[in-house]
């Protein structure tokens, strides 16, 4: 992980949308080349789609005071959809995305979470599972592209 005597996990606000843009298309650029789509929904977002977005639940981890890592979610019927997990590419597979996960699941205060990721994001598969995740089902999205739903309840 980063050196954590610098590290700060906060709520993300309108004024972190330039910086989690940034962020979000390097990390990002991996799934589309996975996917040889450049137009994933992440990666064609505008600003003003983003900073709207950041009206709702989100947290971001700074390290040294850089943007590493953040995640988004809602809240629906003690359900929490957490979306946009995000690591920096270059700090990927130090734990930040499952420390960013587990802090996102502890703030939502919901009884049961549920995240998407696409059927060859082997890695975020992994990691989920790891964390206590199960495929609950799978959707397609267009040609070529499922979407895998995984669930997880607070009780473990």
């Amino acid at each position: 992980m980063t050196d954590s005597t610098t590290e700060i996990v906060a709520p993300l606000t309108a004024r972190d949308a330039g910086e989690l843009l940034t962020l979000q298309r390097a990390a990002y650029a991996s799934e589309a080349q996975i996917y040889r789509d450049p137009f994933l929904p992440a990666l064609t977002q505008s600003l003003e789609e983003l900073t709207s977005e950041l009206r709702g639940p989100g947290l971001g981890l700074r390290s040294a005071g850089r943007l590493v890592g953040a995640v988004r979610w809602s809240v629906n019927g003690g359900i929490a959809h957490i979306g946009r997990l995000t690591v920096a590419p270059d700090l990927q597979g130090r734990g930040i995305g499952t420390r960013l996960l587990r802090d996102a699941e502890e703030a939502s205060g919901a009884d049961r979470f549920e995240l998407f990721t696409g059927h060859l994001s082997e890695a975020n598969i992994r990691l989920y599972e790891r964390e206590g995740y199960a495929v609950d089902r799978r959707e397609p999205l267009h040609a070529g592209v499922d979407l895998v739903y995984l669930v997880k309840s607070a009780a473990g």
